[in-house]
């Protein structure tokens, strides 16, 4: 007798080692789906905002939020001056932009490698670091993410500046960074920034007061425009003289 329960025991442990390794197989399976519909969601999603993005203006970015979001923690009233105009009308912002952050822009792919290079070597023996941001890339981070030095923000920042390149055209992307960057407290984009500061639309602006703008960014809440310290003062100068050298942006 004691043999036959033996025995009848073991086929229920076989049964009970099977459902459980059937459980774990089809957990595995169910992970796995979760995983695939998330990745698709994510490339379709992102895909397609950034298509849209191709022929429609950008109408708010993450930061314009977070920006609202510390105003009201500070009991400020709300500020956000925007106003989107085509590129025609930017007077020579787009000479401008080119000429104070990246005057390789219409021959890179997104990334400026030797900016890079330099900007490592430097890096590693100061200690105020030295960016190498694109206007691809400023353009990829304002539409789309949030500011932060983390891996996981740069390497969205890394696949949102590679979709851009491919999709829009540097024209587009031009288009899209100089109507949606944070120009002042408040203040986004070139039609925005000219009348704050000068009165006037951007398409009146002249050379000189499109340098004075330019030499704002990257920080544009801690320069100042009109009143400008000895740093931005050179800067806006030195991109002045620059832009004589970019008689013509060539779309073509």
């Amino acid at each position: 007798m004691a043999k036959r329960k033996a025995s009848s025991a073991k086929p229920s442990a076989s049964k009970s080692g099977s459902k459980s390794k059937f459980s774990f197989k089809s957990l595995g399976a169910k992970l796995g789906r979760i995983v695939l519909k998330i990745v698709l969601f994510f490339f379709i999603s992102t895909i397609g905002i950034t298509l849209l993005y191709k022929f429609v203006p950008v109408p708010y970015t993450p930061l314009m939020f977070i920006r609202i979001a510390e105003q009201m923690k500070k009991g400020k009233k709300i500020k956000l001056a925007k106003q989107w105009v085509p590129i025609e009308e930017t007077s020579a912002m787009p000479i401008a932009v080119i000429a104070a952050e990246d005057a390789k822009f219409m021959n890179h792919i997104g990334f400026d490698f030797e900016a890079i290079d330099k900007a490592m070597d430097y890096n590693k023996t100061h200690k105020k670091t030295k960016g190498a941001s694109t206007i691809s890339q400023q353009t990829a981070k304002n539409v789309f993410l949030w500011p932060g030095r983390t891996w996981i923000r740069k390497g969205l920042e890394v696949y949102f500046t590679l979709l851009i390149e491919l999709l829009w055209s540097k024209e587009r992307i031009l288009e899209v960074y100089i109507n949606v960057v944070e120009m002042g407290d408040g203040v986004y984009g070139i039609e925005a920034a000219s009348r704050y500061y000068f009165k006037k639309p951007a398409n009146q602006l002249t050379r000189m007061e499109a340098a004075k703008i330019a030499a704002i960014l990257p920080s544009p809440t801690k320069w100042s425009v009109t009143k400008p310290n000895p740093f931005v003062a050179k800067k806006q100068n030195w991109i002045r003289k620059n832009m004589d050298f970019i008689t013509k942006i060539d779309f073509e």
